[in-house]
């Protein structure tokens, strides 16, 4: 079961990973990796924080719909990520070990080519 220290801990140990200043965010040299879901829970109303579950980036449609496709119970989405390679994690449905790798994923397929080689990861 993963929290959003988890992710923190985990996304910051990334190679150059910046966590946002205005929520809970993190992204390499300003491209997001992840992030908390703002649900809408009424029309026409702001979106709100939901911090059991966080949208992480994927590197395409076909990687999205495998995760949604392998493990509904942990990953979903909402119309408003239609066609946006993301998926929506709920954290206590995954462990560290599973958490580490999407963010790591995530981080792979918005970091820089260089960076990802020079990196190893």
């Amino acid at each position: 079961m993963a929290d959003q220290s988890d992710v923190r801990r985990i996304a910051l140990s990334l190679p150059e990973v910046a966590e946002a200043t205005d929520g809970f965010g993190f992204s390499v040299r300003g491209k997001g990796i992840a992030w908390v879901w703002l649900e809408r829970l009424e029309p026409k109303k702001a979106r709100v924080p939901q911090p059991a579950v966080l949208a992480v980036r994927v590197a395409n449609g076909q990687e999205k719909e495998a995760l949604l496709a392998a493990a509904p119970e942990k990953f979903f989405t909402e119309p408003h990520y239609n066609g946006y390679p993301a998926v929506l994690v709920r954290l206590a449905a995954v462990d560290e070990e599973e958490l580490r790798e999407l963010l790591t994923d995530a981080w792979r397929c918005r970091a820089p080519k260089r960076l990802v080689k020079e990196s190893g990861l």
